[in-house]
């Protein structure tokens, strides 16, 4: 059989083919290296603020010991405590539980500097979730102060319901008060720590307690806990996808999952740098599976 002679127009494109083959081969290197150094750096960057180095350990007030959060993640709540509703009405705290999960704050109505911080800060985030009250969560809000009554937690809604500006979402939030008993129980339930305090005016009237909010699942066991007074949309809605064991979300929220996990020591969620890493490494395998075969293919040989 006679081999073709070579022409220069074959020896240019054998040259052209190895040129790129090289070219890709680095810029596939470079991007495996960046996926490589951008998940590390944000270990690092998650370990810094876990653990930030040279930090000079603040004293805690005595008073204030007491005072905190322990995460009872799954811990079955009082369902059959008994609280009043705002317009005085005995209500079993179970009534709010049995079809969506629940956004759960605890305050104190007459609280004038963290609690009103806590509340802007859930009224701030649950419109940018993309969830709707009464659709897919409701929001409880409970004094830990048994002086408060139904007229303050009326006050208190009014003003949260302004914050909130969702139109039709009154009815499926609620500000609730009630009786020592069941307020123990629910902190005991919760976790959520609080100590009395002396006011201005030296009386024992104002709380020293935690900025959180809390995620329970449906059935009423505690499913997440997001510290602070400002709070992310993603951290909200993951949580509440959570808690209904993923039954809402789309597909990307599925993927986003994926990615990230719950700290309950940062009371938010971070990267799953490991995962990320994964992800990143078995797409550039797969590419350059795929580049390496195309390449290799070899060139329908020229007319002479």
């Amino acid at each position: 059989m006679r081999i073709p002679r070579p022409t220069q127009n074959e020896h240019e494109l054998k040259d052209y083919y190895k040129n790129m083959r090289s070219r890709l081969l680095q810029l596939l290197l470079a991007m495996f290296c960046g996926s490589f150094c951008a998940a590390q750096a944000a270990a690092a960057q998650q370990y810094s603020a876990e653990k930030p180095l040279g930090a000079a350990a603040q004293k805690t007030p005595a008073y204030l010991k007491n005072a905190g959060i322990d995460q009872r993640l799954n811990s079955a709540l009082p369902l059959g405590d008994h609280f009043r509703d705002e317009t005085g009405q005995d209500v079993l705290l179970g009534r709010y539980f049995g079809q969506r999960p629940v956004v759960m704050a605890l305050v104190y109505f007459k609280c004038s500097m963290l609690c009103p911080q806590v509340l802007h800060g859930l009224a701030g985030v649950l419109p940018q979730t993309g969830f709707h009250a009464g659709h897919q969560y409701d929001v409880v809000v409970m004094s830990i102060d048994p002086a408060d009554t139904p007229a303050d937690a009326v006050e208190a809604k009014q003003h949260f319901m302004g914050m909130l500006g969702l139109a039709g979402a009154t009815e499926n939030v609620h500000f609730l008060t009630g009786p020592q008993p069941s307020i123990t129980d629910l902190a005991e339930a919760t976790g959520f720590h609080y100590v009395r305090v002396p006011g201005p005016d030296g009386k024992m009237d104002q709380f020293a307690h935690s900025s959180v909010i809390m995620i329970a699942t449906p059935d009423g066991r505690m499913s997440k806990y997001l510290s602070g007074i400002e709070y992310q949309p993603r951290d909200v809605r993951l949580a509440l996808i959570e808690a209904t064991d993923r039954k809402i979300g789309s597909l990307s929220d599925m993927v986003l999952l994926y990615c990230c996990n719950y700290s309950p020591s940062q009371g938010r969620y971070t990267v799953a740098v490991l995962r990320v890493m994964g992800i990143a490494a078995m797409g550039s395998v797969g590419a350059l599976v795929g580049i390496l075969y195309l390449l290799n293919k070899k060139p329908k040989q020229l007319a002479a």
